[in-house]
């Protein structure tokens, strides 16, 4: 059975079931408590996309850590603007911290480059970037995730936190555009 949903105008068939991307969240877990043993990191979680996957990997990260949130934009529909605009900043102190930022996706590379670029300020110790999904093909700005869960096409995907104009980012699933 192909499950499709429709989103505006836009109709979206499965790409990844809940059950795959949870493992593959379990496994990114897996990773980051090994290399962050002891070290409280502190999470930063690009909201509104990454809501879901941060709390997954923060959920089954089992040692001490800190979660905080920022807001950027640069998405209108289904394109990157180009533009990256700051809507809301952290207010944790990072310097000198283990900083792990956490995104729903990673494709031109030009937003977690400027987020990282303005992180880098406060001096962290190390900044480290954990993503759900990767468009290596899409990518302009030469930066690569640290952590992945899945490489993917340049297809445009909601679900999982990901939206087309505002919805779909409650969906479990994540569904590719047709």
């Amino acid at each position: 059975m192909n499950k499709r949903v429709k989103l505006w105008d836009r109709y979206f068939e499965l790409f990844l079931s809940e059950e795959q991307i949870h493992e593959r969240v379990k496994a990114i877990a897996r990773e980051l408590n090994k290399d962050y043993l002891g070290k409280r990191p502190i999470f930063v979680a690009v909201l509104n996309g990454s809501v879901h996957f941060a709390s997954d990997i923060t959920r089954f990260f089992h040692d001490k850590c800190e979660l905080s949130f920022v807001k950027y934009t640069s998405y209108q529909g289904l394109q990157s603007t180009g533009k990256l605009q700051r809507l809301l900043g952290m207010q944790e102190n990072i310097f000198g911290r283990h900083v792990i930022l956490i995104e729903d996706i990673v494709d031109s590379g030009l937003t977690v480059a400027g987020i990282c670029e303005e992180l880098a300020t406060f001096e962290p110790l190390s900044l480290r970037v954990a993503t759900l999904l990767y468009k290596p093909k899409a990518r302009i700005h030469p930066i690569k995730p640290d952590y992945v869960g899945f490489e993917i096409a340049n297809d445009f995907v909601v679900g999982y936190g990901l939206d087309y104009n505002g919805l779909g980012r409650n969906l479990s699933e994540i569904y590719r555009s047709v």
